[in-house]
């Protein structure tokens, strides 16, 4: 396979090493997207979500307030205000807190990812790393790594895939965060499980005590309607984004600049899902997997930079609209989320 190198000096022993022209790439647009951060002030690199985060947890006290009313329309309000918010908590915050980028402290980011993921999210911190940072980010789209096939459920017909079975999430979702705890220390399993449990009970508790819920399984019901609010289009961004793209083969994988712009796919700008899931998993999705320490705010500030990028090295940069690919993954289910998906070669950039 032909590949195209270039040569450079050692500064240090003057021998020749050779560097990829490909390598390269990565590099000369990393220095771009570094410069671009290192001129940025805090509220650009963290303030703006921390202030989304922020706003995300004073919309519950008057959520709860409201779902004291006996007023169908207050009610409702409440219903949406705390599922919003609690879409903004679980996903932005859980996904930003995953790749440590809430704050530049390593402790810091330790308890943030405990806070969010466990507390907030009911998911266990440390598998929800391992699966996203180490997993998915690492090996994205390489075949039995990080090909997304964790979101694939063949034996489910593609009506109730797609819009029924993603209400189940906040179910499904701490019965998962417990089976991802095998093998665990004693003391981690009990952590996380007093964590995912302090978590739920705060919200029934506070249903039941504030907003004056009379039985239990009526607050069980609203926690569920609030926590399935945004669930739908929580999977379907997770799928959209690179299944039905180049799959790579563990053995033969391309660098990681042509790895990330052909199994990555960006969505078109929507004020809702902007802010509610972050830049970095809507509009930005390829920035995120090329820069994945940014900040949603960052990636949105280096977009321009990148695809300009991209464009001039005549790389790709993916992007197609939201009800594009439901209507693609709608009538290729079959083929997207029940076969085996074919491995792509890159002819010349192996």
């Amino acid at each position: 396979m032909k590949r195209e190198w270039m040569k450079k000096k050692k500064e240090n022993g003057g021998e020749e090493v050779e560097i990829s022209e490909k390598e390269s790439l990565m590099m000369e647009l990393t220095r771009l997207v570094q410069k671009m951060v290192r001129e940025s002030s805090w509220w650009e690199r963290r303030g703006i979500d921390c202030s989304i985060l922020a706003a995300a947890f004073l919309c519950l006290p008057p959520a709860f307030l409201l779902l004291a009313s006996a007023r169908v329309l207050w009610f409702s309000a409440g219903v949406l205000l705390m599922g919003v918010a609690h879409a903004v908590i679980t996903i932005k915050g859980t996904h930003l807190a995953s790749h440590g980028s809430l704050s530049e402290s390593q402790a810091w980011g330790k308890f943030w990812a405990v806070f969010f993921i466990e507390i907030c999210g009911s998911f266990s911190a440390r598998a929800g790393v391992q699966g996203h940072i180490k997993m998915h980010h690492a090996h994205t789209n390489v075949i039995g790594l990080g090909d997304s096939s964790i979101w694939k459920v063949p034996f489910l017909p593609r009506i109730v895939y797609l819009f029924i079975a993603p209400l189940a999430v906040p179910i499904i979702t701490p019965l998962v965060a417990l089976g991802q705890l095998k093998g665990h220390t004693l003391a981690h399993v009990v952590q996380t499980v007093l964590m995912v449990t302090l978590g739920l009970y705060s919200q029934y508790w506070l249903l039941i005590n504030v907003s004056g819920f009379n039985s239990p399984v009526s607050a069980l019901l609203c926690m569920l309607v609030c926590r399935a609010m945004f669930s739908v289009p929580y999977i379907h961004v997770n799928i959209f984004q690179h299944i039905g793209l180049p799959m790579f083969s563990p053995t033969c994988r391309p660098k990681r600049i042509y790895q990330m712009t052909h199994g990555v796919l960006n969505l078109p700008r929507n004020p809702l899902l902007d802010w509610i899931f972050g830049h970095s998993l809507i509009n930005c999705h390829v920035e995120h997997h090329l820069f994945p320490f940014l900040s949603d705010n960052m990636c949105l500030k280096v977009k321009p930079v990148v695809s300009k990028y991209l464009t001039e090295k005549q790389l790709p940069y993916q992007e197609d609209g939201y009800f594009s690919r439901l209507h693609i993954f709608f009538h290729r289910y079959q083929e997207l989320m029940v076969f085996a998906p074919p491995i792509t070669e890159l002819v010349g950039v192996q």
